[in-house]
């Protein structure tokens, strides 16, 4: 048995079957191609045999004419002698003067022994094998009884290789062409495979962030053929931007119209507090306002997630200082966390600097910092560190919270997904928030367990090389 997977074994069996353009054209045209050349050859090289051939015997039977005397008692005139480069390479021909009872009177070339042949006309005479070259020979009648007769002999070597040398010079300008003319169409179709690619790529890198129209200026070089496809995906491409502009534009609208009654019932609320009675009414009252703020924080993560999606050319890129913009961070988050009594530690370099969005970086910080200290149970802590790893800089907010299963760690980041019994107050759209912002900026986060082997959660934001200096360590 012959082993291999089932994907070689089709590749095997079916590499008559190309699947690039390139590859079928080449297969396609090649024999078609070297048929036509051979088929053009084969017939010049008939074509002109026969045309050779034709004009020799003429030239044998005007030459055994010439040589017929005139008289019957004429001796034979003297003829030159031809050597065998005469013969065989110029095609010269040989006369042979024969008397009427069969002997030889005078011959242009001793070295040839071809006896006269007995039936007048064209004949081929072959000396042994048939392999080998033999005499195509004319035999003129005699002029009458007791005549000479002329005998005219060719070399069929000088035919063939004449025939033969005459066809080469006619295949070769073919075999130049040839391999020109497909290397011609390899490189043309590659070209436009090229552009294919080009415009393959293009699309590859659109997502719903970046739906501008796929270049066709006359750099870009598309080919004609695939233009309608272009237009039709750029037409698509137009299509989804206003579809996702317009549920953005819905969200924020819808968001921004909740704000303001949100915000009036929360005032009401804060009024009634004070008259509410202890006891059960007071406990309604602590979970109708829990669920207010739930609401609240709910419609600023709409807000910003709206924000987040919109196209990553409206968000203005500039040298943000990772440093300082963690220590606001933690700043702005620090009465939640005295409130819940947990504490914040920031380890980090003096300075780090990114080419980014300061919106988007603060809201990737913001709410993985927001996420470890609502997650962290009261008395807890939450770090947040700064340094260099072998691919760069990156950040780690540590807390020490329940942590993640294993198997729900890609799902935390899909909207409104919360992981089953967590009692935390939040809506599931933070780490949605953190993902669209960090892919905006080419950031990388990435959830994992804390290596100590204590229990928390390590959320890591992997910011590139960037040059980091002499380290500090600080305590908020």
């Amino acid at each position: 048995m012959t082993g291999g997977t089932p994907q070689q074994a089709d590749a095997s069996a079916r590499w008559y079957q190309p699947r690039s353009l390139r590859g079928q054209l080449l297969l396609w045209l090649t024999p078609w191609v070297l048929v036509g050349a051979v088929v053009a050859g084969g017939a010049f090289y008939a074509s002109y045999g026969y045309l050779l051939q034709t004009f020799m015997k003429n030239q044998m039977e005007v030459l055994a004419r010439s040589h017929v005397p005139s008289d019957a008692g004429d001796a034979p005139q003297a003829l030159p002698v031809l050597d065998e480069e005469n013969i065989v390479r110029w095609g010269a021909l040989v006369v042979q003067v024969w008397s009427a009872d069969g002997r030889l009177l005078a011959t242009s070339s001793p070295d040839v022994a071809v006896p006269l042949q007995a039936a007048v006309g064209h004949s081929l005479v072959r000396p042994g094998s048939a392999w080998e070259y033999g005499w195509r020979v004319f035999a003129a009648a005699p002029a009458g009884p007791g005549r000479h007769r002329v005998q005219v002999l060719q070399s069929e070597q000088f035919l063939r290789e004449e025939v033969l040398g005459r066809t080469l010079y006619v295949l070769l300008p073919l075999a130049v062409l040839v391999p020109a003319l497909l290397f011609t169409l390899w490189w043309v179709v590659g070209r436009a495979s090229r552009s294919l690619r080009r415009v393959a790529d293009e699309v590859a890198q659109r997502d719903d962030r970046s739906l501008g129209a796929i270049p066709m200026g006359p750099t870009d070089r598309v080919p004609e053929e695939i233009v309608p496809l272009v237009l039709s995906f750029n037409a698509l491409l137009a299509r989804l931007g206003e579809s996702f502009a317009a549920q953005r534009r819905f969200v924020q609208d819808a968001a921004h119209e909740l704000r303001t009654p949100m915000a009036a019932m929360a005032l009401q609320m804060e009024n009634l507090r004070p008259w509410v009675p202890s006891g059960e009414a007071q406990q309604q009252f602590a979970q109708l306002d829990a669920g207010m703020r739930r609401a609240q924080h709910l419609i600023g993560q709409l807000l910003r997630l709206s924000r987040q999606e919109a196209p990553a050319s409206s968000q203005p890129l500039a040298a943000v200082d990772i440093t300082a913009l963690l220590r606001d961070s933690v700043g702005q988050l620090m009465p939640l966390a005295d409130q819940r009594q947990i504490e914040v530690g920031f380890e980090g370099a003096d300075q780090v600097i990114v080419q980014a969005s300061a919106g988007d970086l603060r809201s990737v910080f913001d709410n993985l910092l927001d996420n470890a200290l609502r997650y962290t149970p009261e008395g807890g802590s939450v770090e947040v560190r700064l340094y260099r790893l072998e691919e760069g800089a990156v950040v780690d907010v540590v807390d020490s919270g329940p942590g993640i299963p294993p198997e729900l760690v890609d799902r935390v980041f899909d909207r409104f997904f919360r992981v089953p019994g967590t009692t935390a107050d939040g809506s599931g759209l933070g780490l949605s928030i953190t993902r669209a912002a960090a892919l905006r900026q080419g950031l990388r986060v990435e959830l994992r367990a804390r290596d100590d082997g204590a229990a928390g959660l390590v959320a890591r934001v992997y910011l590139g090389a960037e040059g980091l200096a002499h380290s500090a360590l600080s305590r908020c």
